[in-house]
């Protein structure tokens, strides 16, 4: 019944959004996307869920029949787009579960995501085909919550990665090249929007896929015009990957600092790194930093279920001492090292998190803190924030080219964050969410701003 209720409420938004007023932003402080700097005093008017005009403020006559925002002295920008997440893996953000991928569960993430200015999100595997049903009834206008692209199952190996506690039915594991091939004719049959592959031994503890499986399947894919993601961790599997044609990495190169030739043909190959900084910390960031869990604004997007773990009296010091941190560590370090590198030597980046897929990459949340990493590791607030706007949608339209989202600009779905604090400042202040408007709607109960 909640589903349908949320269904039916934003079908009638739809509704009622072809006929109402335009909405006119005025006087907002405005950071488009684009990497531009900021733009004071700027009206940003939508209609129809698009971005219609962005002008220098009214200071006279306001104009007639459009309802009116007042942003002095607030700061717009677009809507977040992760990348990189999930769906359906988790229960309540807390537990692990192979009965997790309903559409109850599934839509309370997405409408998590929202609330807290994520309106665009790519499910990057480890979908149930209900993903294909939960797609189609948000371009129906049936369905609330972030836009959904999606990789379907996505492509895994026996008894290999990824090895997470899903059911069988919501990812491949081909035993050989032929059975990936069919894996992709299938998942291109539901029009999937893009292919997602796992690969790698997991420090050599479990079987990586077979170079004539990735091969095949990114022969396929591209046979389909569908790009591929590869979940990738070291710098060997990077470059056979880049030999194999890969288009996107999933995640960053972690075993090795890379250097300018490695960034240099990545340029030459034209393939996305989403850096994913968020992944390695989230094993040990509430443990060595409890403070970041005092927020209403992280509690509200954590739970109670996630929180009551994660403030266990034993969690912080047996998170500390696992071995899995001082790796998680080391990881994190690299990855940080690599995105400089690899930024500043002009590679196309991408945004994205892994949230959902493990406890403590939150739906939501952890896209803030991905922009605060991205910070840390040597970026300015605007060019994070363009990673996760304009550059995502740049990725996102090259994969969908009817998809117009990441700026604010003409024509543009009208994805707007409207914020009470200035993000160039410090980009902490994204978590200062005074409304959202997705595709021209505007959000009920945004997250909380502390």
């Amino acid at each position: 019944m909640r589903t349908l209720a949320c269904a039916l409420m934003f079908s009638a938004s739809l509704a009622a959004l072809a006929q109402q007023k335009a909405i006119l932003l005025h006087d907002a402080a405005l950071v488009d996307g684009t990497g531009a700097q900021v733009r004071p005093h700027v009206d940003i008017t939508f209609r129809k869920g698009y971005i219609d005009s962005v002008r220098p403020a009214f200071t006279k006559d306001a104009p007639k029949n459009v309802e009116i925002v007042n942003c002095t002295g607030k700061t717009v920008i677009p809507g977040l787009i992760s990348a990189h997440s999930h769906l359906g893996i988790l229960l309540d953000n807390a537990t692990p579960s192979p009965n997790a991928y309903t559409t109850e569960n599934v839509t309370k993430a997405l409408n998590q995501f929202e609330r807290y200015g994520v309106t665009t999100i790519v499910s990057l595997g480890l979908n149930r085909d209900l993903v294909y049903q939960l797609r189609d009834q948000q371009r129906e206008g049936n369905l609330g919550g972030a836009t959904i692209l999606t990789a379907g199952r996505g492509i895994g190996v026996p008894k290999g990665a990824p090895g997470l506690d899903v059911a069988p039915d919501q990812i491949y594991r081909p035993a050989n090249a032929e059975e990936a091939r069919k894996d992709v004719d299938e998942m291109a049959s539901h029009h999937v929007d893009l292919i997602k592959m796992w690969l790698d031994s997991g420090h050599g503890k479990i079987p990586a896929m077979d170079p004539a499986v990735y091969t095949a399947l990114i022969e396929e894919a591209h046979k389909h015009h569908l790009k591929v993601a590869a979940h990738v961790y070291t710098l060997a599997d990077a470059k056979s990957l880049i030999n194999a044609n890969v288009d996107i990495f999933a995640h960053s190169v972690r075993d090795h600092v890379v250097d300018p030739g490695f960034a240099q043909t990545l340029i030459d190959h034209k393939i996305w790194y989403i850096p994913t900084l968020a992944l390695d910390e989230a094993f040990y960031l509430y443990a060595e930093d409890p403070a970041i869990m005092k927020s209403e604004f992280f509690q509200q997007a954590a739970g109670p279920e996630l929180l009551a773990k994660l403030q266990a009296p034993d969690y912080a010091e047996k998170t500390m001492a696992a071995a899995q941190t001082e790796q998680a560590k080391k990881d994190h370090e690299i990855a940080m090292k690599n995105l400089k590198t690899l930024y500043d030597a002009g590679v196309s980046i991408g945004f994205g998190t892994d949230s959902g897929a493990v406890p403590g990459r939150i739906p939501g949340f952890t896209e803030h803190r991905e922009l605060a990493d991205l910070v840390s590791a040597g970026l300015t607030p605007l060019q994070a924030i363009t990673l996760a706007t304009g550059e995502n949608g740049r990725l996102l339209h090259e994969i969908n080219s009817k998809l117009n989202v990441g700026l604010i600009k003409d024509g543009y779905s009208a994805d707007i964050i409207i914020l009470s604090a200035d993000p160039l400042m410090d980009v902490h202040n994204t978590h200062k969410i005074d409304a959202v408007y997705h595709h021209g709607v505007l959000v009920p109960n945004p997250a909380p701003q502390n």
